[in-house]
């Protein structure tokens, strides 16, 4: 994926193990990776939240924002919605983007939220929950701010073998580096797949109540096998452990990842199933 012009950067994994978001990776992943894989659970989580009748909602790490607008859209206008992301350049690009009514955007950090105990009846988080540090300690400051009888809807991805296009892209990369694969999607965003443990840290949070926790499969749909590669390979922090290794290869790696996705899928446009947990939990 070229950059679009003035983007620097994207989003890196530091020595620490961290995901840093920086430079203009907001508007790389409003123009590829959102619709490539968030858009398809975003209206999933609305109408989840929607179901519980809130009168305020927090979103934490919200990243994308698609989930902020379909909030804004899905539901009824005396609820109010604030989001908050830890990355400032985040949150400016979703103040340009805008909603369909009005959304307070605060900059916050998950694992230490600056809102006061019991303030809000629902919490929602797509698809960030993966990336933090101390996932118990991040649940506690979710039930934190959760009134009683609060409810927390939360999203994450299933394992990379359920998820054909980033399994396609890792096993077609690894074929350069053989000796060490980079596995970023595996490592991170694809880690975070098991139920027994997602209930385990809910618990180790504070939640008493045992989470319903549903494995829902959709489609993702890109017009060819080139752009999921290059979104894949260029807009994921997977570009970052390609170039550690040999950044002169970047380019080689997406060739791979582009032939690699048509022999499977076939070319033009394609389609490859996607499946994350969706998870609801009471207070």
């Amino acid at each position: 994926m070229q950059r679009p012009a003035g983007c620097s950067e994207i989003f890196m994994s530091n020595p620490e193990g961290k995901v840093v978001f920086s430079g203009s990776v907001p508007k790389l992943y409003e123009a590829y990776i959102v619709p490539l894989v968030f858009h398809a659970y975003a209206t999933e989580l609305a109408l989840r939240l929607a179901a519980s009748a809130p009168r305020n909602v927090l979103e934490i790490a919200a990243g994308t924002w698609v989930v902020t607008r379909a909030l804004a859209k899905t539901l009824p206008e005396n609820v109010t919605i604030v989001a908050t992301d830890l990355h400032e350049e985040m949150l400016a690009q979703a103040r340009s983007i805008g909603t369909a009514r009005p959304v307070e955007w605060r900059q916050a950090d998950a694992m230490h939220l600056p809102f006061p105990n019991e303030s809000f009846d629902a919490v929602v988080c797509s698809f960030g929950v993966m990336f933090f540090s101390e996932k118990a300690e991040a649940f506690a400051e979710v039930r934190r701010v959760l009134r009683a009888g609060g409810v927390f809807v939360f999203s994450s991805w299933d394992r990379i073998e359920e998820n054909e296009f980033p399994e396609t892209v890792t096993k077609a990369v690894m074929t350069l580096f053989p000796h060490h694969p980079p596995r970023f999607h595996a490592r991170v965003p694809h880690s975070y797949n098991d139920p027994a443990t997602i209930a385990r840290d809910l618990a180790s949070g504070g939640f008493t109540a045992r989470p319903q926790i549903e494995t829902v499969a959709k489609q993702s749909e890109v017009r060819s096998a080139r752009v999921a590669a290059m979104a894949y390979c260029q807009g994921t922090p997977l570009r970052d452990e390609i170039e550690a290794r040999d950044a002169a290869l970047l380019g080689d790696a997406t060739v791979v990842a582009t032939n690699a996705l048509t022999e499977r899928f076939g070319k033009g446009p394609i389609s490859g199933k996607i499946q994350a947990h969706v998870v609801t939990v009471v207070k």
